[in-house]
C-alpha cells in the first residue's frame, strides 16, 4: 500500500477503536502516536527510495513534536497503534506486524552495534505495555502480550503474555487480545510467600519434632511451586 493509504488506515483503526476518543477534531491534538505514524509512513517510503538524509530530517521533525522516535527504516505494519505515544523508541531493524498496540514509553531496541538484523520482530495482533523494553533480534509471536515495564530478550511464543525483568512466559492464551494486568501474576510476591511458607515449615519440625506431618506439608509446597514455574516455561 501506498504512505496515503496507510495514513488513512490509521486515522480510521482510531476511530473505530479507541473509546477515549469523542471527535475527529480530538484526532490533530490529541494523538501524537498517530502522528509519529504519519510522518513515519511517508520518512519510510523515502527511505526505500534509496534517500537517507531527507527521511532522517523528517523523522527528526517527527521525534520532536511527537517525543516519539521511529527510524525510518522501521517496517510498521497497518493499523497500528501508538497509544499516548510519549517515549516510544522504534530502532531500525525492528519490524512490527499488522494491529499490533503499542503504549507509552516502550523501546523496541537492540543489545548490539554489529550491522544487520538487531531489533525485534513483532507478529499481528500483539499488545505491548506500558514501559516495556523488547530487546534484540527476537521474535515476539502473534497475538502475544507483554507485561508493563517487562524486559523481554528472549523469543516469545505466539498467544503467549510475558512478564518481568527478565520476562518470563505466564500462560499462552489466543482467546484474548486484550492484556489485563490485573490477571498476570506477581513473580516476586509468589516466590516471597513461598519462601514464607517453607520457613514456617521448618519452624514447625524444630518445634514439633513430628517429621510425618512436616513431610507432607513440604511435599504439598514443592507441588504448589513446580506448578508455578512450569506455568513460565
Amino acid at each position: 500500500m501506498n504512505p496515503f493509504s496507510l495514513i488513512k488506515e490509521d486515522f480510521k483503526n482510531v476511530k473505530e477503536n479507541d473509546p477515549a476518543l469523542h471527535s475527529t477534531f480530538e484526532l490533530f491534538f490529541n494523538y501524537p502516536g498517530l502522528w509519529a505514524l504519519f510522518f513515519h509512513r511517508f520518512a519510510h517510503s523515502l527511505y526505500k527510495m534509496g534517500l537517507r538524509f531527507l527521511p532522517r530530517f523528517i523523522s527528526a521533525i517527527g521525534q520532536f513534536l511527537t517525543t516519539v522516535d521511529i527510524h525510518p527504516a522501521a517496517q510498521v505494519g497497518r493499523r497500528v497503534f501508538i497509544d499516548h505515544g510519549v517515549g516510544v523508541v522504534i530502532g531500525e531493524t525492528a519490524i512490527i506486524g499488522d494491529d499490533v498496540v503499542i503504549y507509552q514509553q516502550v523501546t523496541l531496541g537492540g543489545v548490539s552495534l554489529d550491522k544487520g538484523k538487531r531489533h525485534p520482530t513483532i507478529g499481528n495482533n500483539v499488545v505491548i505495555g506500558a514501559g516495556a523494553k523488547v530487546l534484540g533480534n527476537i521474535n515476539i509471536g502473534e497475538e502475544a502480550k507483554i507485561g508493563a515495564n517487562s524486559v523481554v530478550i528472549k523469543n516469545v511464543p505466539a498467544g503467549a503474555t510475558a512478564v518481568g525483568i527478565p520476562a518470563r512466559v505466564l500462560q499462552c492464551d489466543k482467546t484474548t487480545t486484550k492484556l489485563n494486568h490485573s490477571a498476570i501474576p506477581d513473580v516476586n510476591k509468589e516466590i516471597f510467600e513461598y519462601l514464607l511458607k517453607r520457613i514456617e515449615i521448618l519452624e514447625d519440625a524444630v518445634e514439633s519434632g513430628e517429621s510425618k506431618d512436616i513431610k507432607k506439608k513440604d511435599h504439598d509446597l514443592e507441588i504448589n511451586y513446580d506448578n508455578f514455574i512450569h506455568s513460565m516455561d
